[in-house]
């Protein structure tokens, strides 16, 4: 039996194209995060136009603060921004299997970094100490990259806000040992300060 060849792609004709504005590349890259190495462009296409898609739905990315950004544009128009990106190194394509996927480009992880870190902290700052979403806060943080941990708790050392103490004690008691002295050195920065 042999194998299926894998699924060619053809990006869109971005002659009129313009550049997006700065907000919205972090826009679509943080809608690219949800389905990175699991979808392709149409998928995140979708995200961006805020559809109704039952894969979007069962995958709960309704729920990306991206969703729906592009809510007045069509589809054709908002893959053609994914186009751009694509061209411009802010995104890239890799198959799973045959099957093109989006995936950051070195460029687009560079850029997407510090919006992943701010929303992160701004999460920290509006949980409630005694709330299960605090929990729920705990573990995302327990599965995002290191990279963006090591930036977000560099903020957090340095912003001055006593009142974060209390969540990243509750943080650092489940995480593992590397992270656990990075969360100490963010706490002691802070009683330091």
């Amino acid at each position: 039996m042999s194998r299926k060849p894998r699924v060619h792609y053809t990006l869109s004709d971005l002659k009129d194209q313009t550049a997006p504005s700065k907000k919205d590349v972090e826009k679509i890259l943080r809608a690219a995060d949800e389905i990175i190495f699991t979808a392709g462009r149409s998928m995140l296409a979708k995200i961006l136009k805020g559809s109704k898609d039952k894969k979007v739905l069962e995958s709960h990315l309704d729920s990306c603060p991206s969703y729906g950004y592009y809510k007045d544009l069509t589809l054709e128009k908002i893959t053609k921004i994914i186009d751009w990106m694509l061209v411009n190194d802010y995104l890239d394509i890799d198959y799973n299997g045959r099957l093109p996927m989006i995936i950051f480009s070195e460029k687009g992880w560079e850029t997407y970094k510090p919006v992943y870190v701010e929303e992160l902290y701004n999460c920290i700052l509006n949980v409630n100490i005694d709330e299960p979403n605090q929990d729920d806060l705990v573990e995302r943080l327990k599965g995002t990259n290191r990279e963006v941990i090591k930036l977000l708790l560099l903020k957090i050392g340095e912003s001055k806000n006593i009142g974060t103490i209390r969540f990243l004690m509750k943080w650092q008691s489940s995480e593992v040992k590397k992270v656990r002295g990075m969360i100490n050195g963010a706490i002691l920065k802070l009683k330091n300060s």
